[in-house]
């Protein structure tokens, strides 16, 4: 198999985490299966993992070429689990698996040489699990991990792209579809005329682009995003606003409101397979005046109380609570320190549905990436609230 040049410059390159961003055509598929074979044969015993954002994408976008392409040294193959064992150039075997995001707890504790994450920009709670799950799987091995995606906004693949400013470990690169030389460029030339602007640049030219969309399409990472350094805030209160979960995240925010009314976002706790009792000891920890819970867990609620938490009520008014904090966004008065990765991601992520719906209906946004946006508008809407006698002292947005 020939790489392309585009292809060849990110296989040669040595550093540990190699993140690719790519327009759509790229080549991306055909680079990772020929990067798996190569860290697969040579040397016995290495474990490899290709992860798609589901079990299916993964059989239906790369199994069977990498079948293919291992079938002359192929010592055995597993059908049901997409698993190849295949044979080395030292005469041993070696191993490939494929796997889906939304089962990527199962991959807790197991050791890997080579992770392959493709379409990273659309997996869900990625900071969560890659950090908790996925990179203590490489501890052992000294393992590298390659991340292909086209973007999606300004998410976690966003900040992935620029962790080379941090992390000498991590390289990144950025080609585009016409940088496939089979891909005929007038295709490309032709979906420009007929998409959106923003959606061809995000898709063909893998630039990064504001997602269509969002519920807080006010959140600036200018302006809203700064280093918090707690001894300088004029401090009246600290809130929480809290989002339970337990196969879903639950997401915790520490936010210290000031003398000028602004909101200081400093810490985020965003944890999964936490029970109420772990949930209440941390709220506890962080030595709150109020905490603001998900109304819609009345029994962990009453847990909260009865461990003598301050729990204040929270409206079920989604659409009302958005509106308030769409306009702290706007006024400037929400500051997010950036060690909240999460969060931010969310910010960026958090939208409505496409489709238009009936005028006499509210809009509702899509029940993803929305923990810690819920936990941010339990907390800033009802601390508002209280200020005026029940009435939000932030005036709505115009539709």
């Amino acid at each position: 198999m020939v790489l392309t040049s585009a292809q060849a410059k990110i296989a040669s390159d040595i550093h540990r985490f190699r993140v690719v961003n790519c327009g759509r055509r790229f080549g991306k598929t055909t680079l990772a299966i020929w990067e798996m074979i190569g860290k697969a044969v040579a040397k016995d015993g290495v474990k490899v993992a290709y992860i798609a954002n589901t079990y299916q994408q993964a059989r239906d976008i790369a199994w069977q070429d990498l079948k293919k392409a291992t079938l002359p040294i192929a010592s055995n193959t597993n059908e049901s689990r997409l698993e190849l064992e295949i044979r080395t150039i030292h005469g041993g075997t070696s191993f490939i698996y494929l796997r889906g995001w939304e089962s990527v707890e199962t991959l807790r504790g197991q050791r890997f040489d080579f992770l392959v994450l493709d379409e990273v920009a659309s997996m869900k709670e990625f900071w969560l699990h890659w950090q908790e799950v996925l990179r203590p799987t490489l501890t052992d091995t000294k393992g590298e991990a390659l991340f292909i995606s086209t973007p999606k906004g300004y998410n976690h693949f966003y900040d992935l792209f620029n962790l080379r400013e941090k992390d000498t470990d991590y390289a990144s690169f950025h080609f585009t579809t016409y940088d496939n030389p089979h891909v005929p460029p007038e295709e490309v030339d032709k979906a420009k005329q007929e998409l959106p602007e923003d959606r061809f640049a995000q898709e063909y030219l893998a630039s990064f682009r504001k997602a269509s969309g969002l519920v807080y399409k006010e959140f600036d990472r200018a302006k809203h995003v700064q280093v918090i350094e707690e001894d300088k805030i004029r401090r009246t209160e600290r809130i929480l606003g809290v989002d339970f979960g337990y196969t879903n995240p639950t997401g915790v925010l520490t936010i210290d409101h000031d003398y000028d009314d602004h909101y200081w976002i400093r810490k985020e706790w965003y944890k999964t397979g936490k029970t109420n009792p772990e949930v209440i000891e941390y709220t506890r920890s962080e030595s709150s005046n109020a905490v603001y819970p998900d109304p819609a867990e009345p029994d962990r609620i009453e847990e909260m109380r009865r461990a003598r938490l301050n729990t204040r009520e929270v409206s079920k008014d989604v659409e009302a609570g958005i509106d308030a904090v769409r306009e702290l966004f706007k006024q400037g008065r929400i500051h997010i320190d950036p060690s909240c990765v999460n969060l931010i991601s969310e910010l960026e992520m958090y939208h409505y549905e496409e489709k238009k719906p009936d005028k006499n209906e509210p809009e509702t946004p899509v029940k993803e990436y929305d923990h810690l946006c819920d936990a941010l508008r339990y907390a800033l809407f009802m601390n508002a609230k209280k200020k005026r006698g029940g009435v939000s002292v932030y005036k709505p947005l115009a539709k």
